[in-house]
């Protein structure tokens, strides 16, 4: 079987896309090509592509081979470019189709390669690299500059937004935090780190701001906190408005839960320290994480922060050892939401009636 010519393909090739080039300036008012008009456009994007040795001389017009002259001395004077446009879509066509039969006839059959992996149905691409540990990033993640602020303001800042956690299964479940304490490092008469006490247990508190600092009470409850700015201070995460995952948390919630109790409404599922974390299934080795980086559990942005006259400041739960320290306002919850642990009715009024 006789070669083709080597320049034949590329010719042809630019011979199309010359046609398609003249078509496309001149369909708009359907006016007619003739030699004259088309062959210099043919020339001027066909030249670059071939060596100047392998093009003959033609009269009038750039050096031009021979092979792409004779189709083109086929068109009659005053062909319609959208004849042209036809003829062009017809030769792209076939040749489309052929090489569509000779890839597959290159191809092996499927059915004859068994468990090789070309025969495996394909799955999608990942949305993020296996080889990195982080998956796609989640926008309304806050990120380490949020909890780089003072205790007290960070415990303001928590109100309004969303906690998550992921489960080993996958499972997330949410909720609003709506009830924070401040502990204020070393002159903090209630906090761990009174005196600048440091020890193993309460290590997380002196770690950078937005690390896990979770310990056990009771011999059998945990409380979480995530420690701030200030040397020992950290935020003591007291209650959340259940929003996402309400019935697994209630799942982790009975599980802790002795005999036949009664049935927990939503707003008791979560409305304390210890609570929720039975609710997120938090425990001890949660310790020390970083907040702004773990993938087990994370803070969102909520989709709205409390108004400032809806903050209730009141004294601290559970610390009358503390002295003075007891009695000042670094419990801060919003006003009226039910799954806030304890309501401050004294400090309430007071409020009502200054505003």
């Amino acid at each position: 079987m006789p070669h083709s010519h080597p320049f034949l393909l590329k010719e042809i090739l630019f011979f199309i896309q010359a046609a398609l080039y003249s078509v496309q300036r001149n369909s708009s008012s359907k006016s007619l090509l003739s030699e004259t008009q088309f062959l210099p456009v043919l020339a001027n994007s066909w030249m670059p592509a071939l060596p100047s040795a392998a093009l003959p001389c033609v009269p009038g017009l750039p050096r031009l081979g021979c092979s792409t002259i004779n189709p083109l001395l086929h068109f009659q004077k005053g062909m319609s470019a959208f004849k042209m446009a036809q003829l062009c879509k017809t030769i792209l066509r076939k040749k489309r189709r052929l090489s569509e039969s000779q890839a597959t006839q290159s191809q092996p059959k499927l059915e004859s390669l068994g468990d090789h992996p070309l025969a495996l149905p394909q799955s999608p691409a990942p949305e993020y690299s296996i080889y990195f540990s982080h998956q796609k990033s989640n926008s309304s993640r806050l990120g380490p500059e949020f909890f780089d602020q003072p205790a007290i303001t960070l415990a303001r800042a928590f109100l309004g937004q969303i906690l998550v956690r992921r489960l080993p299964d996958g499972t997330k479940v949410r909720g609003r935090v709506v009830e924070t304490e401040a502990y204020l490092g070393s002159e903090d008469e209630a906090a761990h780190s009174k005196g600048g006490r440091q020890t193993p247990r309460n290590k997380g508190m002196f770690m950078k701001p937005g690390t896990l600092y979770v310990y056990i009470i009771y011999g059998m409850y945990f409380c979480m906190n995530v420690s701030s700015q200030g040397e020992g201070a950290c935020i003591l995460l007291r209650s959340l408005e259940p929003v996402e995952g309400l019935e697994m948390m209630r799942q982790l919630r009975n599980a802790h839960r002795k005999g036949t109790a009664r049935a927990l409404k939503d707003r008791e599922l979560c409305n304390g320290p210890s609570k929720l974390c039975q609710a997120l299934a938090i425990d001890k080795s949660f310790d020390q994480r970083d907040l702004a980086e773990e993938e087990a559990i994370w803070l969102e942005q909520g989709p709205e922060r409390p108004e400032e006259h809806t903050v209730v400041a009141a004294p601290r739960i559970g610390i009358n050892y503390a002295g003075e320290w007891a009695l000042k306002p670094l419990r801060f919850y919003i006003q009226g939401n039910p799954s806030v642990s304890v309501v401050d009715r004294k400090v309430e009024q007071e409020m009502q009636a200054s505003s």
